[in-house]
């Protein structure tokens, strides 16, 4: 479908000589990967919007160094965002690598428009400046909702075809153009990578993404659902990505997924670590067409967000596994058990709670 650029690819060597810029670095996969890329002693800046949230990077890197204040204060913070041109100008000075990890996750559909905004224009804005400095590498996170879909229940790959007609999310419909974006730089002679991980396990942020999954177990779930979905350890989101970065492999995209689960098996792994009872009765369709309609209704009445769209509705339902074959054979990687990711997430949350 793309041009392949017939470019020299970086070596190892220098990757580890340049200056590398982070984007949504305060966020689970960013803060995450500046915890590995300080702790490397990488030349590292990333920005941010807001102070409030350079708390919760400090306490990611508590969680496995007693320096966290030593390794917080390598990194070169500079506050800005991805749809401000001036200051993410001045945040590309001297910058050789970038890891675009910077998203708005949403599935309300009343959010669309803010949601192309940052996946889509900012994504652009990254990749234009990237071009105009002449950026060795780019690395971005996409997702699997990007990927297409299989009728038969057969393995998803990065070759999946997918449809702009078929129903989906407001996020996957903006995270694909945003991957577009990317394409479109490396037509322009940007040397990129592309990861599309599945549900990423990491522990730091319980009111959002699979943090909030530990929290609602932990509350006590009366209901299971029965679909299947992609798993995988932030730990070995962040091995991928740099291990692609320091790779010769430009122009491609990975599936990063360690395992396919239902997620009956995931609530009840993650109750038993959570030391809580799990659901012992499914979800039917009717329940959830029921729920996903009155979630609506009540977001209308009084203005709150969505917790539950069609389209999460009919994913709870949905059999989606994906097939990790690509990364595994490009950087003979092997993935952390899912069981072992929900185990040492459910220890932090418990330290936490």
């Amino acid at each position: 479908m793309f041009i392949k650029q017939k470019r020299k690819a970086n070596t190892k060597k220098d990757y580890f000589c340049f200056m590398i810029l982070v984007t949504g670095g305060t966020g689970l996969v960013g803060s995450h990967l500046l915890f590995e890329l300080a702790s490397s002693n990488q030349n590292v800046r990333a920005i941010y919007r807001t102070k409030q949230k350079l708390e919760v990077v400090k306490k990611v890197f508590s969680y496995f160094s007693d320096d966290a204040d030593l390794l917080f204060n390598k990194i070169d913070w500079v506050e800005a965002n991805i749809l401000d041109i001036p200051a993410l100008t001045e945040a590309f000075q001297n910058i050789n690598y970038v890891y675009h990890c910077a998203a708005f996750i949403s599935f309300d559909p009343k959010d669309y428009y803010e949601l192309r905004q940052i996946n889509i224009d900012g994504t652009a804005n990254i990749v234009n400046l990237s071009v105009a400095n002449s950026i060795k590498k780019l690395c971005y996170v996409s997702s699997i909702s990007t990927l297409g879909t299989c009728d038969d229940h057969s393995l998803i790959s990065e070759e999946t075809y997918w449809s702009p007609e078929a129903d989906n999310s407001v996020y996957g419909i903006t995270k694909y153009g945003a991957e577009m974006e990317v394409w479109r730089g490396t037509q322009e002679g940007l040397g990129a990578v592309i990861i599309n991980p599945g549900l990423i396990i990491g522990a730091g942020f319980w009111e959002s993404g699979s943090g909030m999954l530990f929290t609602k177990v932990h509350r006590g779930l009366s209901h299971y659902v029965t679909g299947t979905s992609g798993y995988v350890s932030v730990k070995d989101v962040i091995k991928c990505m740099t291990q692609l970065m320091e790779s010769k492999i430009i122009n491609e995209r990975f599936i990063v997924v360690s395992e396919n689960l239902s997620f009956k098996q995931f609530t009840e792994m993650a109750s038993k670590y959570l030391m809580v009872k799990a659901p012992k009765k499914s979800v039917t369709p009717l329940m959830l067409k029921i729920a996903w309609r009155f979630d609506w209704l009540k977001s209308f009445i009084t203005g709150k967000p969505r917790s539950l769209t069609k389209q999460n509705a009919n994913t709870a339902l949905t059999i989606t596994n994906y097939n990790n074959n690509k990364i595994v054979e490009a950087l003979n990687f092997s993935f952390t058990p899912i069981k072992t990711s929900i185990k040492d997430v459910s220890e932090q949350f418990l330290k936490e709670h």
